[in-house]
């Protein structure tokens, strides 16, 4: 049976101020259409066939339930809530920003905080994407309500072939760093630099990474001392689908951050059939449990890594158990299958 004929949610997701165009999904799309990819935020509209909205008066006229993104400050989000109540239109909530770093720093000022109760309190329930975001959610709505509630990773088209960015593993080689911001210290790119270099000594295997501080960023990244032709650096922004295309080159994608948040690098990789190595995302610690950061230190990383990037086997061996864990739990027939699950209780 088709994922089209078994649906019965069609998930409007209000991102109330936001910078997103309005789109409505009757599939995945197109790679290289242009449009926003079904992935994030956007993948729970994707994958229940709905719609991603920037204005709450066009959500509201899709006449579905509401997954309603609260970012920073919350202002929007408060009056969006308002309106969907007074339409009397189920409402969700989920933090669009969710590492750990980003929901401190919303969460800082008295006045934000307020606000923030208010409106998880009021809200029919809560979806986090990370599941320290919905334990958050959770200690902030009465004891009775556990059930409105829940942890739901944001998923990926894995199932659709369009979006299936593989290469073969004979053209694979090197390693692929997912991390590019030097600035915020949970993604601590600077050691996830360094591993790569010392890997990139001991197998020969060259590093990519995108570098877009320009001259800062480069003189950071000469201070390593790679070998000459092994750090390949990318200084310009490429559209998602050639992103995906260039990850998909390398056997593994590293990184060490470690401020818990959804996953994109991960699920990037998973549509890539590469291998993620070394974070402790939400989609990472689903579909990488023996490569990811959890409980391991960097120089137990670099042992895993290591054996990757060295033995075909076990690079296959991990492939095949993160494409079948995020088929049943990441997959847009899984998420949709959870989604449903979900707000039955609010109809």
């Amino acid at each position: 049976m088709s994922q089209q004929r078994t649906r019965s949610l069609k998930l409007a997701v209000l991102n109330p101020g936001g910078r997103d165009s309005e789109q409505y999904f009757d599939s995945a799309g197109i790679p290289d259409s242009g449009a926003h990819p079904p992935v994030n935020f956007h993948g729970y509209a994707a994958c229940t066939g709905g719609s991603f909205h920037r204005e709450t008066k066009h959500a509201l006229a899709e006449r579905s339930p509401v997954l309603l993104l609260l970012r920073p400050n919350f202002k929007d989000a408060e009056r969006a809530l308002l309106a969907c109540k007074e339409a009397k239109t189920p409402v969700i909530v989920s933090l669009k920003e969710t590492g750990l770093h980003q929901i401190a720093e919303q969460l800082a000022s008295p006045g934000i905080a307020a606000r923030f109760f208010n409106i998880v309190r009021q809200a029919d329930g809560c979806i986090g994407a990370t599941p320290e975001a919905a334990e958050l959610f959770r200690m902030c709505r009465p004891a009775t309500q556990s059930a409105t509630v829940a942890f739901i990773p944001t998923p990926y088209p894995l199932s659709q072939t369009q979006w299936d960015f593989s290469t073969r593993p004979d053209q694979q080689s090197g390693i692929f760093i997912g991390t590019r911001e030097w600035d915020i210290p949970s993604r601590n790119h600077f050691a996830a630099m360094l591993l790569a270099k010392n890997l990139c000594d001991a197998t020969g295997e060259p590093v990519t990474v995108f570098n877009l501080d320009g001259r800062k960023g480069n003189r950071l990244l000469a201070d390593f001392g790679f070998p000459a032709g092994k750090l390949r650096v990318h200084e310009k922004e490429k559209s998602y689908p050639d992103y995906l295309r260039e990850m998909a080159k390398h056997k593994i994608v590293l990184q060490l951050d470690r401020s818990r948040v959804p996953g994109q690098v991960a699920g990037d990789a998973l549509l890539c059939r590469s291998v993620c190595v070394g974070g402790d995302s939400a989609i990472e610690r689903i579909a990488f449990p023996k490569t990811c950061g959890i409980d391991r230190t960097f120089a137990e990383i670099g042992i895993v890594a290591h054996e990757l990037l060295t033995s075909h086997n076990a690079r296959g061996t991990v492939f095949v158990e993160s494409q079948w864990r995020s088929m049943e739990q990441l997959s847009f027939e899984a998420v949709q299958k959870h989604l449903e699950e979900f707000f039955i209780q609010f109809r």
